[in-house]
């Protein structure tokens, strides 16, 4: 049984909560895309972990995690991640495993990033940490992967540089290294979970491209980066928030803005403490948009929705969602390619009245007030999609499935 966990909007949805709260029913979890510009946080009793690399399974004690062959990976990065593990006492040598099929980052890269964004026509706001250059250098085919790093003869044809940097590296990517096919195939007959990073609206070919990243965030990436055929996906889950945020440049056309919206966009930022888990940088706030959820629901195969950060709106009089957007005086209810169009669209807005009470205590939907309910099932009829998992709060126990999700769609 294979359960893929995606993100359904610009990413910093909550997967990693999400992910971390399926584990425990899982055997494997398999991060199978992205870099380090990820990150998850993870709140386990008074504990709080921070990850970018690192699956999010790897909280409970007897899970095994697996870094795929989809991923870039800093090995700064991951090593200064797990000893952050090590100190807040979770132990974890043994369970992580790192596909040798994965590329590396390496410190110019980085340089290189910079620089490059320094020179685009149009900046992206990339975070600089070297990942759509490797990706590029894997694209040009002259990338470096774990597995390179034991070629003798690869090895002594690289850069000094290179070497000097990896030298230290190399005995202890030794003892995490695996062949991703043989391994994965000794997990056929048990439960995988395989995360995501980023959102379906940064996915390089189905985001709103340049602003997008450089791998990819649909499901179709979990049977790529996971090393899985199609035909072993099981079921597809899309975790959205009950708002939108995004991070960097790039067209968000249910953004709040001061003109309209007054001090809302402040009030959900610092409510939902939308800053980066990576960069620290605050996030931008906006409406939901369900045409854009719907339209992730449509490109990625979403079997179930699960909505986290409804929480925020506890003490809001009214909430309102973007079901359309306003374009030169037509109305558009299909996202559209264009960033033009994106950028300079109006939303549609449909307002709901608010709940006026704390949702954190609820543990199942039936607990929720009717105007939440209400809320909830606009949602999925609008995308065509049940909401099957439901977050109150930042807590495990702050959330609920309404049906059972370790079971084939």
């Amino acid at each position: 049984m294979n359960l893929v966990v995606i993100g359904a909007q610009w990413g910093d949805e909550g997967k990693g909560k999400i992910v971390d709260f399926l584990a425990q029913d899982s055997d494997l979890v398999v991060r199978f895309s992205g870099g380090a510009n990820a990150g998850h946080t993870i709140v386990v009793g008074e504990e709080t972990y921070k990850l970018h690399l690192i699956p999010s399974g790897i909280v409970y004690p007897d899970k095994k995690v697996l870094l795929g062959a989809g991923m870039v990976v800093d090995v700064q990065s991951l090593f200064a991640e797990l000893e952050e593990l090590s100190r807040q006492g979770l132990a974890w040598q043994g369970r992580v495993f790192l596909s040798d099929r994965a590329h590396l980052v390496l410190p110019d890269y980085k340089d290189e990033d910079r620089e490059l964004e320094g020179r685009r026509f149009n900046p992206i706001g990339t975070t600089g940490r070297g990942i759509g250059v490797t990706f590029a250098h894997k694209a040009h085919r002259n990338g470096i992967r774990v597995v390179d790093l034991f070629d003798s003869e690869l090895w002594a044809r690289m850069p000094e540089s290179y070497r000097s940097f990896l030298e230290d590296y190399r005995e202890r990517l030794n003892g995490m290294r695996v062949n991703q096919a043989a391994f994965m195939a000794d997990f056929r007959n048990k439960k995988i979970l395989l995360e995501g990073s980023q959102g379906v609206l940064l996915d390089l070919d189905w985001g709103t491209y340049p602003f997008v990243s450089s791998g990819y965030s649909t499901a179709a990436g979990a049977c790529q980066g996971g090393g899985l055929g199609p035909g072993r996906i099981d079921r597809v889950l899309g975790v959205f928030k009950a708002y939108s945020t995004r991070v960097g440049n790039g067209p968000f056309p249910s953004e709040f803005t001061e003109g309209r919206d007054g001090d809302l966009g402040n009030r959900i930022r610092e409510l939902g403490r939308e800053y980066g888990v990576t960069t620290g940088r605050p996030r931008r706030t906006g409406y939901l948009d369900l045409t854009a959820l719907r339209y992730a629901c449509r490109v990625s195969g979403i079997d179930s929705l699960v909505l986290t950060h409804i929480d925020v709106y506890d003490g809001f009089d009214e909430i309102k969602v973007c079901t359309a957007y306003r374009f030169r005086g037509e109305e558009l209810t299909d996202f559209p390619s264009s960033t033009e169009v994106l950028e300079k669209a109006e939303p549609v807005l449909k307002g709901f009245p608010g709940w006026k009470t704390r949702l954190a205590s609820s543990r199942t939907y039936e607990e929720l007030p009717p105007q939440a309910r209400s809320y909830i099932q606009f949602i999925e009829d609008y995308c065509e999609t049940p909401v099957d998992v439901i977050s109150v709060g930042y807590r495990r126990k702050e959330t609920f499935i309404r049906r059972p999700l370790w079971t084939r769609s």
